[in-house]
């Protein structure tokens, strides 16, 4: 079993930044390839980004690019997002997700675990 715990969320002008951290704890092991998923209210989990284990390949959804930044160390065993130029339509809880394998995807489905969800907010 692994739990994931995102911390970070609140409430931003446009414009402005947020960092995101996903700690992971339990058998971690099962956990390699993570990802950042959101949700807008009425809407469907979105991909957002993810990472391998190494941390040496990143991929980003084409709406975040240039945008947001995720990065990982496994040490501490946290996953990062830092999110600049924030937009109103980025608002959506947030969600950190890990799945065995060492390479990730883009479809939720195929990650094990889940963390509760951090609330971003960005006001006009």
């Amino acid at each position: 079993q692994v739990q994931l715990v995102e911390s970070g969320g609140g409430l931003v002008q446009a414009g402005g930044s947020l960092r995101l951290s996903c700690a992971a704890s339990g058998r971690t092991t099962n956990a390699n390839a993570k990802a950042w998923f959101r949700q807008a209210p009425g809407k469907g989990r979105e991909f957002v980004s993810a990472i391998t284990w190494s941390g040496g390949q990143t991929y980003y959804a084409d709406s975040v690019k240039g945008r947001f930044t995720i990065s990982r160390d496994n040490v501490k065993k946290t996953v990062a997002l830092q999110m600049n130029s924030l937009k109103p339509e980025d608002t959506a809880v947030y969600y950190c997700a890990g799945r065995r394998d060492v390479t990730p995807t883009t479809r939720a489905g195929d990650y094990e675990y889940w963390g509760p969800g951090t609330q971003v907010t960005v006001s006009a």
